[in-house]
């Protein structure tokens, strides 16, 4: 049997978490969905048909669907629907998780690696974040929660743009980049976004593309207005600079001379490691093994797409928190340069570690 896709929701306080889910449960989709909602949430969806006294409670929708709100251990209720499925008692293609408004995604995201029942029987398929446009800058100050739900997206949406200036939406893109350059960003109104851009994302793919947002990377290799000749005697180049993702040096606090972007030192930050050289396959394996140990719990999204010395295929990696795993990707094709590339979304991660450490990995 196939397994049961898992898209986890994530987002701020009145992004419109509850809009997008009250559109799954009520709209003629076509598709059976099982959504379930973290009970502990300052918003429910309809809490006069939940209200109940029992553990947990499967409210069935009128176009199929299934609401399932849980006040216990999330893997109990994954376990539970997944019987409840194999015995003919519910109807379900997928589910949906709805985190509470403040909650860290990264545990629930681990529950589907870590617990072997649930592996067998789900998939995970993305992380979507839902951001406010209109108060995103001063919950992104305050919570590292919400800065937490950034980094951990594979895609984000952003709603209530209608709200904010051109302008004001352009510098927080611009900083939501920086935090996570993985997760593509899309204005949303009132959840209303197609179904399409929802399911099937298929975030924690082992899949050889590294999408990393490209304006993300030209910032990266040019500055402002000087290009950076790098020349053919590099073997990588590192790139994003701590403050504002460009190679030369500014002083210390002082901010970038973009037109109207605010300087933020966010914690969640993301760095990209290029190398031209293979990379030894012990002393990495070594590294990482190490560096995931240490910094695991900081580390909150991490891929790559490497040239490893020894096979003829790319190898792909990709992590949450401490959990990593690795396979063997398509052959590199002839003429294509072997470059290595690879991602990390981290809380205060320490890249000049990193970066000597993979240095040191390379053949």
């Amino acid at each position: 049997m196939s397994l049961i896709p898992a898209t986890i929701l994530t987002g701020f306080l009145g992004s419109g978490k509850t809009t997008l889910l009250k559109r799954l449960l009520h709209e003629a989709h076509g598709q059976k969905i099982a959504v379930i909602e973290n009970e502990f949430g300052e918003e429910n969806i309809d809490t006069d048909i939940l209200r109940t006294e029992t553990k947990e409670q499967i409210v069935q929708m009128s176009n199929g669907c299934i609401c399932c709100t849980i006040r216990e251990d999330l893997r109990e209720t994954l376990q539970l629907l997944a019987a409840k499925r194999r015995k003919g008692l519910v109807e379900f293609d997928r589910i949906v998780i709805e985190t509470t408004g403040l909650a860290d995604p990264g545990p629930v995201a681990q529950t589907f690696f870590m617990d072997d029942e649930i592996a067998e029987t789900y998939l995970l398929d993305s992380i979507i974040t839902l951001v406010d446009a209109k108060h995103a800058n001063q919950q992104l100050d305050d919570r590292q929660e919400a800065r937490r739900q950034v980094g951990f997206a594979d895609q984000i949406f952003l709603s209530k743009t209608d709200l904010v200036t051109e302008t004001e939406k352009e510098a927080l893109t611009h900083r939501l980049k920086h935090m996570n350059p993985r997760a593509p960003i899309r204005a949303v109104h009132f959840g209303d976004v197609p179904l399409a851009d929802v399911l099937d994302l298929r975030g924690f793919n082992l899949n050889a593309k590294l999408d990393i947002d490209p304006d993300f990377l030209r910032e990266t290799d040019h500055g402002h207005d000087h290009h950076h000749g790098h020349s053919e005697g590099h073997d990588h180049e590192h790139e994003h600079d701590e403050h504002c993702g460009h190679d030369h040096d500014h002083e210390h606090g002082e901010s970038c001379n973009h037109p109207h972007h605010h300087h933020y030192d966010d914690d969640v930050k993301s760095f990209v490691f290029r190398a031209d050289r293979a990379f030894d396959p012990a002393k990495l394996e070594d590294f990482l093994g190490a560096i995931v140990n240490i910094y695991g719990p900081r580390m909150l999204r991490y891929k790559g797409v490497l040239n490893m010395r020894g096979t003829e295929r790319k190898v792909i990696f990709q992590g949450v928190h401490q959990l990593m795993g690795s396979d063997l990707g398509p052959q590199w094709v002839e003429g294509e340069e072997r470059v290595s590339k690879m991602v990390f979304i981290g809380i205060d991660l320490p890249k000049d570690i990193l970066v000597q450490g993979l240095d040191q990995c390379l053949v």
